[in-house]
């Protein structure tokens, strides 16, 4: 197992060894979505990264509990907003039960996660399945004096826990400065402070989500359910916290609050937060109509898109960039990635398909060095940080040299065949298992494979007869089209030529 893995740690802004609780145990808790609508494009950064995350620690040779939430009751943006809780509000709109609508988007989220290839997580929990879980700690914040009740419904008292703890340590927020900017909203005048945030909120009677509680009838606050889950299943304190950065505030600063008030000390070790998605230099939002569904991202429905993008495709461009990066969208850049990965898998089935052969050992000491250093230089890039981008780079500078090999530029005997070993290993590893890429077929592709093999087929037919004029026209061909046969002695194979 790697001691040697870095990540950023948005806590102490610098990055970190990554130490972990319990020796040879990883608990990570990752902020899920938000079953009111389909997911889009934004939400696709956060999944895939932290899917990264896991596959690497999993592939260190760790033992991983990641948990990732459902939020299924109540969510609301914005303190205030509380009787407009977005499931209740969009299930009204489409004639549906609540629970209806987040079963509606909770299985087309777990679609676009399966089309992702992520893996799935090691415990899904919902926060209508919790309810009872975050009564119980908002009555124990509530206990130590951090929390009040008004008019049915229960407030952070963020003044008071500013007094001896750092309400802003994640996000570098300053207390002054938001008591000055905080807008008004609805329901502010039952609050102590503007800053206080909402635990439990008081259901208004056309509301259709609500749950009894020591305060009435009510739902939760967008915070509560995830210091509440990711205790009940993480313990008090764990590993990794993880989400998009557009979280830090007001979202994970108030998880900090009310779990160091509930549980004594800061919950999570480690946060790692993901930067955002824009399109062709804008930020995503409504207002400027470039919120981008995965459905329509895939099917290439959406007014800004030229064509459809297929998953592994847009997993790929996410993987380009440092997930703490800014990465912008575009039809060029989405264009440039699917031609990327295209070349990428003409490499791995290429050097699937070499065996090394070399007798003697006259090495390219040179190139034996170089070939090693860019596989080697996978596992230093993950890491560091998580650096898929840079894995992606050795990749590309280790594909010519596949490539060469096939076609003889590069003879098997110029590397060593342990060179060659890790050569096979390091793509297998980095691409499929820790990337978690996989190569895409249609079922069109796979009817076109069919008529290449009858090809094959006739073409070794008529070779036994003697017949090369027939075998020369198939080979022929077919190489004006781009696909190239060369026969060996297990039989013809068959080459894409880039």
């Amino acid at each position: 197992m790697s001691e040697q893995l870095k990540l950023h740690n948005t806590l102490s802004r610098q990055k970190e060894l990554f130490t972990p609780l319990y020796p040879g145990h990883v608990g990570m808790y990752v902020c899920g979505p938000t079953v009111s609508g389909e997911s889009h494009l934004g939400h696709a950064r956060p999944f895939i990264t932290f899917d990264v995350l896991y596959r690497y620690l999993l592939h260190l040779g760790y033992k991983v509990r990641y948990v990732r939430n459902i939020t299924d009751a109540g969510h609301f943006e914005e303190e205030g907003r509380a009787a407009e809780d977005k499931i209740a509000k969009f299930a009204q709109l489409e004639k549906l039960e609540p629970m209806e609508l987040v079963q509606k988007y909770t299985n087309l989220f777990h679609w676009a996660m399966e089309q992702f290839n992520t893996l799935k997580p090691s415990i899904e929990p919902t926060a209508t399945g919790h309810i009872v879980e975050q009564i119980e700690m908002i009555k124990e914040i509530m206990d130590k004096g951090f929390a009040y009740e008004a008019n049915g419904s229960v407030y952070f008292d963020v003044m008071k826990y500013s007094e001896g703890h750092h309400y802003g340590i994640l996000s570098g927020r300053v207390l002054e400065d938001q008591l000055e900017t905080t807008r008004e909203l609805d329901n502010q005048e039952e609050k102590k402070n503007k800053v206080d945030f909402a635990l439990w909120k008081k259901a208004p009677p056309e509301h259709l989500m609500r749950w009894p509680s020591p305060w009435g009838d009510g739902f939760p606050g967008w915070h509560i359910e995830c210091s509440a889950m990711s205790g009940k299943y993480l313990g008090n304190q764990f590993d990794i916290h993880g989400g998009g950065m557009d979280l830090q505030f007001p979202h994970h600063e108030c998880e900090i609050a009310q779990s160091e008030v509930a549980h004594g000390e800061m919950m999570a070790r480690y946060w790692v937060h993901n930067n955002m998605i824009t399109i062709n230099g804008k930020k995503m939002g409504k207002s400027y109509g470039n919120v981008i569904r995965l459905t329509d991202l895939f099917a290439g429905t959406h007014p800004l898109l030229e064509q459809g993008y297929s998953p592994m495709t847009i997993r790929f461009f996410i993987l380009q960039t440092h997930y703490r990066s800014t990465l912008d969208f575009s039809n060029e850049a989405l264009q440039a990635a699917e031609k990327g990965l295209q070349r990428l898998w003409y490499a791995y089935e290429v050097l699937q398909k070499l065996v090394y052969t070399a007798n003697g050992t006259d090495i390219n000491k040179e190139l034996d060095d170089q070939v090693q250093a860019w596989c080697n230089d996978c596992a230093v890039s993950m890491n560091d940080d998580i650096s898929t981008a840079k894995v992606l780079a050795n990749l590309f500078e280790l594909s010519p040299v596949i490539n060469s090999l096939k076609g003889g530029q590069v003879k098997m005997h110029e590397i060593s065949e342990t060179t060659f070993t890790l050569l096979q290993q390091t793509w297998k590893t980095y691409l499929i298992d820790v990337l978690g890429l996989v190569p895409e077929k249609p079922a069109e592709t796979e009817k076109l494979d069919g008529v290449l093999q009858l090809l094959i087929d006739i073409r070794k037919e008529a070779k036994s007869k003697k017949d090369y004029a027939t075998s020369d026209k198939i080979r022929n061909q077919l190489l004006t089209i781009g696909i190239q046969l060369k026969d060996e002695k297990d039989g013809t194979v068959s080459y894409a030529i880039e």
